[in-house]
């Protein structure tokens, strides 16, 4: 009986020792979504080089989609951006609407990334837990009522763990109540144009009538990621709260096995299947994966993969050749002003397939003058872009303001009006 009793001692001593300590303290599970072990990595998928040249064209310029006659992806809708040009790769059933289950956190961390930097609240600010951010079901770090963390421990939960009751909190905290919230939320994705989404909640829970598309998707990720602060909590693996009582553990695998990966939200629920939407970036490119209703999580994070493997081994971004010669300004011939001012809608970066092109040149067209009467929005000239292959597109300069034709009666009140300032 007494060797059964050491023998028993010993292993409960080992256990105690293997054990991460957020369990030795007082046995405080940790609460996430799904599992969260590492994902096996893959082998790089290759793609065909008739998908490239379906996409780039004789000049190498992206200006295609890929879709589901050229690969699939194992989930009910997918989409795939470059989120520095905006461009489309790949899309499949992408303005479908559907559940979107704790995706919907993007949202709510960007407005609470905007009123961040607005000044309305900052991260020290502690955000009170009420009976309905209790309340909250799924995944969770079982917040009690009158229980305070700041808002920056609310975001790591949020965006490391995927907690509903740390989204519903802060939510209540930035908006006054979840339902003023998800009014700010609708309005915010009316201003971005995501025009195929309605948000009943701030943490992703099924509910009639809350659902988007993998577009309108990657359009609040793309908003999110101009707050490159919200990368300090969705690259995080692991974290504590509760002076290290409670294990956050990040709900993307991807995290540990995905070079480049910086985020950004997965989502679970019975209703929407298996989601993400990934980030990543290497180089200067940066790509934005959607991937909704996938069967499993090991699918879902198959087909993110091979998409963003997609994204990175067949495309590269190139800046805008530098334009000298555009100036701000053109001159009005017989107008009642002597200036118009004048833009072009000349992007920062363009995107093209890997390799294809070594250089770029613009030339601009441009009259020495217009003559009046011309309204704002008319083209009066281009800039075009040329690669080595010959021109790949034209950019139109527009009048930024209206330019009117004098006559003697507008020519009267303008003398009238400066004899007067003398």
């Amino acid at each position: 009986m007494k060797n059964k009793l050491i023998y028993l001692l010993c292993v409960l001593t080992l256990i105690y020792a293997v054990v991460p300590r957020a369990y030795a303290m007082d046995f405080v599970p940790v609460y996430s979504e799904e599992d969260t072990s590492e994902f096996e990595n893959e082998e790089q998928y290759v793609f065909s080089p008739q998908i490239m040249e379906t996409m780039g064209g004789t000049d190498s310029f992206v200006d295609k989609t890929a879709t589901v006659q050229d690969f699939d992806v194992p989930c009910k809708a997918a989409f795939l951006i470059e989120e520095q040009t905006g461009r489309i790769l790949y899309e499949k059933r992408a303005e479908e609407t559907m559940p979107m289950a704790s995706i919907t956190k993007i949202m709510t961390m960007l407005l609470v990334m905007e009123a961040l930097d607005a000044g309305k609240i900052t991260l020290n600010d502690t955000v009170p837990v009420s009976v309905h951010a209790y309340s909250m079901g799924g995944s969770q770090i079982w917040l009690e009522p009158g229980e305070i963390f700041t808002v920056d421990e609310m975001l790591k939960a949020v965006a490391v763990s995927s907690a509903n009751d740390a989204a519903v909190a802060l939510a209540e905290f930035v908006g006054g109540s979840e339902e003023s919230f998800c009014r700010m939320m609708n309005s915010r994705a009316k201003e971005l144009g995501m025009n195929n989404t309605n948000f009943v909640n701030a943490c992703g829970l099924d509910a009639p009538d809350h659902y988007s598309t993998a577009k309108d998707i990657s359009i609040m990720a793309k908003e999110l990621m101009k707050h490159p602060e919200i990368y300090n909590y969705t690259t995080i693996w692991t974290d504590y709260l509760r002076g290290g009582e409670t294990q956050l553990a990040n709900t993307n695998k991807l995290l540990r096995s995905y070079n480049g990966i910086t985020g950004l939200k997965t989502g679970t629920t019975s209703g929407a299947g298996v989601c993400i939407c990934a980030t990543a970036k290497r180089n200067d490119l940066s790509l934005i994966a959607v991937v909704l209703g996938s069967d499993s999580s090991q699918e879902r994070f198959s087909a993110a993969k091979k998409l963003l493997d997609f994204g990175f081994a067949n495309f590269e971004t190139k800046p805008f050749p530098q334009i000298n010669d555009l100036p701000k300004e053109i001159a009005v011939k017989l107008g009642t002003q002597k200036q118009a001012k004048i833009s072009c809608d000349i992007p920062d970066a363009l995107l093209f397939v890997k390799g294809a092109t070594t250089s770029l040149t613009c030339r601009t067209e441009l009259p020495q003058y217009i003559d009046a009467p011309m309204f704002k929005g008319m083209k009066i000239g281009s800039v075009s872009l040329y690669s080595g292959q010959g021109k790949i597109k034209e950019y139109d300069i527009v009048l930024e303001e209206d330019a009117e034709k004098i006559d003697f009666v507008k020519a009267l009140s303008i003398l009238t009006k400066n004899i007067g300032q003398l």
